[in-house]
């Protein structure tokens, strides 16, 4: 059994760790980071376990395309906000002309990251092929 799988989901758990770390003291840009990370390390986690190297993106739903083409319902997944999760994992990171990540975020953001990722790592948890 390939332990990589295991390793990406554990990763991801504990990225959403800091996220809500982050988030209670007042780290809102990072926290938004980390809870992108959290969503695409556990999509990646899958990934592996199906015998796949999965894509150098932080694009979440290149992933779950991916998921989906190898034949996953990935239903669960559709109604998360992973679009705007995907451009947190940039715009968290990196100044936008004067102004830095820590002024573009708010309580809010934080809370809606923190919160899609927890649900993209649930979902998956649902799925046969999920490494528990």
């Amino acid at each position: 059994m390939n332990p990589r799988p295991k390793a990406w989901l554990a990763q991801a758990r504990n990225d959403l760790d800091l996220a809500e770390l982050a988030s209670r003291n007042g780290f809102l840009a990072q926290a938004c980071y980390f809870a992108s990370q959290a969503a695409e390390k556990a999509l990646k986690s899958v990934i592996l376990e199906l015998g796949e190297e999965p894509p150098h993106t932080h694009v979440l739903g290149d992933l779950v395309r991916q998921l989906e083409a190898a034949g996953l319902d990935t239903s669960a997944l559709a109604p998360l906000a992973l679009k705007a999760l995907s451009r947190m994992s940039i715009s968290s990171r990196y100044p936008i002309d004067a102004t830095p990540p820590s002024d573009l975020f708010d309580q809010a953001d934080a809370e809606q990251a923190i919160g899609t990722a927890a649900a993209v790592i649930q979902a998956l948890a649902a799925m046969d092929q999920t490494p528990s």
